[in-house]
């Protein structure tokens, strides 16, 4: 075979390897991610098609809505929940940790697909000189001058499944890597919410503290009234006093916590700790909602909980990878071709002008290599148990969580009831005594006791609803659903 022939055979060989290779890479995505690759590889930027097609477009939550994160942010309007996600998702390193960890994985499912493709080397070497002395020789010494190159080719044919288990191996830490991302997006969606509501709760107790400020206020100014009157003690007046400076410190305290929680809230979706904003009112309490099975929840969090599809792809990698440590002992076949011009590397130029090809294969066979692979192979059955040991370590916490959570939505959706109707009772109740003490008929006893009893139904109104919320939100985030049901 000449120099032509050879190039050719070796052109034609690239054309079918590549061909085989770009096959052979979507049936792996096809394998470790449940649908075909959507794309035709970009041959210049990603010619395996390595990467997933999420990092050709912007992050996104997890059921497929895109994160929004505007170069200018207008607080002077109210903002929305979705808002506030949109902004502390743009804004938190966690999140861009997790999405360069999907690149970083992306770059080795390309390294593992690269394997099945042949290595082509070249060297040239245009300015080469020989010079040949003969002592104790009566033969003239020798001068050559003249250029050398050589090509090398070497394709790996066969290797007992170890490339396409490092190929299975890298896919599966691809899928872990999405998936990681994604609970890692549920996780700072969780915690901005919470925050958020936290803001209206704080709101919400802000106003009821004042509103019984103005109640005490309004007592205060009664009997008053009826101390100039002459039908009302000055004692009455003290009393009411007293009640209105507890109302006011009471108030003052609500003022405090609702700062705090906004400074969180801000400090959370990544703006300056000086801005001031406002949020839009949601219902205080959901109408016509109900908690469907714990049994349900807990299919749906084995299922689509990312975090537990995290740690079972990593398990599942961690399968293949005894698979590639075991090949790693086993025999090699080779295709390996050369083209060598005026000579071989390293033994100097030769005096005739020649073209030198060889093509054959090579069969490696390992004899004896110190047990190492008799350890690694050890090694990566330990990780592989670790590996499902963390699987069922996560899902185990997860699903405690989950039980938790659902009897605390069961539990604070059945009182959000009890304490609207407490608050009814107690505000007409406030009513009723203030008529009644502006026109004698109750003492100032009767009055402060009804408004503390208001105070305190307000309060239980607020904790109830708070408690549904986060319940609900723990819910949700421990299903894995947070994404897909938030509005629900």
């Amino acid at each position: 075979m000449n120099g032509k022939h050879f190039l050719g055979f070796i052109k034609k060989a690239l054309l079918c390897f590549l061909i085989e290779i770009v096959m052979g890479a979507c049936q792996h995505w096809h394998l470790a991610f449940g649908f075909e690759m959507p794309h035709v590889p970009d041959l210049f930027t990603d010619p395996l098609g390595s990467k997933p097609p999420i990092l050709s477009t912007d992050p996104l939550l997890p059921d497929g809505t895109p994160i929004v994160c505007p170069a200018q942010v207008d607080v002077s309007g109210e903002l929305a929940l979705i808002d506030v996600i949109d902004l502390a998702l743009c804004n938190n390193p966690q999140l861009k940790q997790s999405w360069a960890a999907i690149k970083v994985q992306a770059g080795a499912v390309g390294e593992a697909r690269s394997s099945y493709l042949p290595t082509a080397s070249a060297t040239y070497s245009p300015l080469q000189q020989t010079l040949v002395n003969y002592q104790d020789s009566f033969n003239a010494d020798s001068i050559t001058n003249g250029k050398m190159s050589t090509a090398n080719l070497s394709w790996r044919l066969y290797d007992f499944g170890g490339r396409a288990a490092n190929s299975f191996s890298a896919n599966l830490l691809l899928k872990a890597a999405l998936a990681s991302y994604d609970a890692n997006v549920q996780k700072a969606m969780a915690l901005t919410i919470q925050s958020y509501f936290d803001v209206l709760t704080a709101k919400a107790s802000l106003k009821a503290k004042a509103q019984a400020a103005n109640f005490a206020n309004a007592s205060l100014e009664a009997s008053l009234r009826r101390e100039n009157k002459g039908v009302a003690a000055k004692s009455d007046t003290l009393q009411a006093q007293t009640a209105f400076a507890k109302a006011q410190l009471a108030a003052s305290r609500a003022q405090g916590d609702f700062d705090k929680a906004q400074a969180a809230l801000i400090f959370t979706i990544g703006l300056p700790t000086s801005t001031k904003v406002a949020l839009k009112e949601s219902a205080e309490y959901p109408h016509n909602q109900n908690v469907k099975a714990l049994d349900a929840w807990l299919i749906e969090a084995e299922q689509n909980h990312p975090a537990i599809k995290a740690a079972k792809a990593q398990w599942e990698s961690a399968k293949e990878k005894i698979i590639a440590a075991r090949s790693a002992g086993l025999p090699t076949l080779d295709f390996v071709g050369n083209v060598y011009q005026n000579g071989y590397p390293n033994q100097g130029l030769q005096q005739i002008k020649s073209i030198t090809t060889s093509v054959g294969l090579t069969i490696t066979i390992p004899i004896f290599e110190g047990f190492s692979t008799t350890y690694k192979i050890q090694g990566q059955k330990a990780q592989a148990e670790k590996s499902l040991a963390e699987l069922e370590d996560s899902t185990h916490q997860i699903l405690t969580e989950l039980v938790k959570s659902h009897a605390d939505a069961v539990s604070s959706l059945a009182n959000l009831e009890f304490s609207e109707k407490l608050f009814q009772a107690a505000s007409a109740a406030v009513t009723s005594s203030l008529k009644r003490y502006e026109v004698g008929a109750a003492d100032i006893l009767e009055l402060l006791n009804t408004q503390s009893s208001l105070a305190e139904a307000q309060q239980e109104r607020i904790r109830c609803i708070a408690e549904w919320r986060s319940a609900r939100l723990r819910l949700f985030a421990n299903a894995g659903i947070l994404g897909h049901k938030l509005e629900n």
